[in-house]
């Protein structure tokens, strides 16, 4: 499988912060497949949508994870520009996140994450801090193999995929 992880910061965009969460995220994936891409973006939401796009549409990756704005902030607008290029939406994801996440801490219920298909790639919105971040990702890893089975559309029987 191969992954590309987006952070979504203007200070870690302009070099002011240092990014965390992305490379963890990183980190985590590798056993899953390869990261194609890395990149920080501000939190533009034109430049977001544009830059997801260009990645799932040059097939450049299976999945894309952004890391940053799913919050209340003004800025945020990671998940906005989610939308603006999603052919269908993945509610379960973005539910089973904000589930797990609500049995450590209720400030999981301000998240805005979703989960969007556009073409084959499946596009997961993570929270911006390394915790969290975390704890989404591994939330969703179980499923990973199995989603990226059914955008090929190499399943045949989707019954028989939970006895794995």
């Amino acid at each position: 499988m191969r992954f590309a992880v987006l952070c979504i910061s203007d200070r870690g965009a302009r070099g002011l912060r240092e990014d965390k969460s992305g490379p963890l995220i990183c980190e985590i994936l590798t056993p899953y497949g390869q990261n194609v891409i890395y990149k920080c973006l501000p939190d533009e939401r034109d430049l977001i949508a544009k830059e997801l796009a260009l990645i799932c549409d040059k097939n450049k990756a299976d999945f894309i994870f952004t890391t940053g704005g799913t919050g209340l902030a003004p800025r945020d607008v990671t998940p906005e520009a989610t939308l603006d290029i999603a052919d269908r939406t993945v509610p379960g994801i973005a539910e089973a996140m904000r589930q797990k996440s609500l049995t450590i801490t209720p400030m999981a219920m301000l998240s805005r994450a979703l989960a969007v298909v556009r073409g084959q790639t499946l596009i997961i919105n993570l929270p911006g801090s390394p915790k969290a971040a975390k704890e989404n990702l591994e939330t969703v890893l179980p499923v990973l193999q199995h989603a990226h089975a059914l955008l090929a559309d190499k399943v045949e029987d989707c019954a028989s995929q939970l006895n794995k």
